[in-house]
């Protein structure tokens, strides 16, 4: 019973962290994030006025702090209740990473929006959502059913898409926050949505071809990518609108909404292609090496 409210504990806390992702979009794509000039306190206070830009740039850091503690507790809960030792070093590398994260987030403040900073504090929440997601699964009950192990003939093996495709979703989330940012132009994180929407669609086309009959394969499959593309129409929307509000004088809802909407749906691809990339390391044997270098190398 205790690892099933472990279990729901740590859904509940993967959902307060793209909570979290939201948040944080609220203050970039409002421009609020020098809207409280102090950290660790807002104004001197615990509790500013929440009014105007301080009530996105306030609430993402009560949001971040509740994150922060629900992390602490599900570390401790972790090294408590689990027998499995690596699922407790998990829990406390959730810990270190939100930690960093808070710390990185100081520094946004403390040296004014620098972009390095801020890009970093981009990339490290959307792993560390991906982190909340992947424990969530391990502490599954059918995570703890048992893998199910069925061979793939095909040609990359499977296991090399499964690391290919979360990191082209990563490098393309990386690009996008740098554009926010205002780093680096539109450009390279369009071509970067060509190259990680062609990867994501390879991995699981090759999963639904060959492993369909397989529930956790194919429901994973499915998800990633139906979530992807939900992200392309999400992103070219946030551009478009993005164009047709420039002369306004302040952030329009409907690009802050697109804009938002299309970095939490792109911390849910990341954490879906990590999923599914879990389960193929589970569930798939690896090819025998002779076997791989006799094949022909052929994309499904």
């Amino acid at each position: 019973m205790k690892n099933v409210w472990l279990h729901r504990y740590v859904v509940l806390w993967a959902f307060c962290t793209l909570f979290l992702v939201v948040a944080g979009g609220l203050v970039t794509s409002h421009d609020a994030g020098l809207s409280v000039p102090d950290w660790p306190l807002s104004y001197g206070k615990l509790m500013p006025t929440m009014e105007g830009n301080i009530f996105y740039e306030h609430g993402h850091r009560m949001v971040a702090t509740t994150v922060g503690l629900l992390t602490i507790f599900m570390a401790v809960w972790l090294w408590r209740a689990e027998d499995r030792r690596w699922m407790q070093n998990l829990g406390w590398i959730a810990l270190l990473a939100v930690t960093a994260q808070g710390v990185l987030g100081g520094l946004t403040v403390i040296f004014l929006l620098p972009r390095p900073v801020s890009i970093g504090h981009a990339c490290l929440a959307q792993l560390f959502f991906s982190t909340t997601v992947a424990i969530s699964v391990f502490s599954s009950p059918s995570w703890k059913r048992g893998s199910i192990m069925v061979d793939d003939d095909g040609a990359p093996p499977l296991h090399w898409l499964a690391i290919g495709a979360p990191l082209c979703v990563f490098i393309q989330l990386a690009l996008g926050a740098a554009a926010r940012h205002q780093a680096i132009g539109i450009l390279p994180h369009v071509a970067g949505a060509v190259v990680a929407t062609g990867m994501v669609l390879w991995f699981t086309v090759r999963v639904l071809m060959r492993h369909a009959d397989y529930d956790s394969l194919r429901r994973s499959a499915l998800a990633l990518v139906s979530v992807t593309f939900l992200q392309v129409f999400l992103g070219i929307a946030a551009y478009m609108s993005r164009l047709a509000t420039a002369e306004a004088p302040q952030p329009m809802p409907v690009m802050v909404g697109f804009t938002v909407a299309h970095v939490a749906v792109g911390a849910l691809t990341m954490a879906a292609s990590v999923v599914l990339s879990i389960q193929v390391f589970r569930n798939v044997r690896r090819p025998m090496p002779a076997m791989q270098t006799a094949r022909i190398a052929i994309p499904f």
